[in-house]
């Protein structure tokens, strides 16, 4: 069976600087959700759960739970964006519920040398972990500093969203390694045209 590459846990993003916003990332430039192994790679790699956590007892019903809480995440995060436009009531309604979930709580445990590494008691519920993140996005919309780094990427044809922490609040694009790199090419190829013409 081969694999779909344009979904392949390696090219899942977590640069937009707030796990609600990384998940408003798994949508370009395709849809990166639309299997339980690639959910559970976003979920290991964001960090909502430590690493090793086991997580194999998701199901077909996860992808589409963390869908749903993506699109009112980003109908919130939008209506930020776009002076004089009010948060979706039925969002803002569904991500206020879904963050009334307990987050998986992790507890410290030592190893064999006396390092201490986190780990959850158990394995963690889809409901635990929608929770989790939907807090992140009350966190970060009710916070008015955060709130204020909200930006929209300057490449062409990038919808991400991410959260400027910038010296200067001047970050221009969600990656400077991709759409960063893009614009600086294509603004090179543009110079280069002109001095030939």
């Amino acid at each position: 069976m081969a694999t779909d590459t344009a979904t392949a846990p390696h090219e899942l993003r977590f640069d937009a600087g707030r796990i609600c916003l990384d998940l408003l990332a798994t949508t370009h430039p395709v849809e990166r959700l639309d299997s339980v192994e690639v959910l559970r790679a976003w979920i290991i790699a964001s960090g909502l759960v430590p690493p090793g956590t086991p997580l194999a007892h998701a199901d077909p019903s996860w992808p589409a739970a963390f869908r749903e809480l993506r699109g009112h995440v980003a109908r919130l995060v939008r209506s930020r964006l776009t002076p004089g436009v009010r948060p979706y009531d039925l969002a803002l309604a569904r991500v206020n519920d879904l963050a009334r979930a307990a987050p998986p709580a992790p507890c410290a445990v030592a190893d064999a040398e006396g390092a201490l590494s986190r780990r959850l008691n158990g394995p963690p519920a889809c409901a635990a972990l929608l929770g989790a993140v939907a807090r992140d996005a009350v966190e970060l919309l009710t916070d008015p500093v955060a709130r204020a780094g909200l930006r929209e990427c300057a490449g062409d044809d990038c919808p991400l969203v991410y959260l400027d922490t910038s010296r200067g609040r001047r970050r221009r694009w969600c990656s400077s390694e991709t759409c960063g790199n893009r614009e600086r090419v294509a603004r090179h190829r543009r110079r280069a045209a002109l001095a030939r013409a």
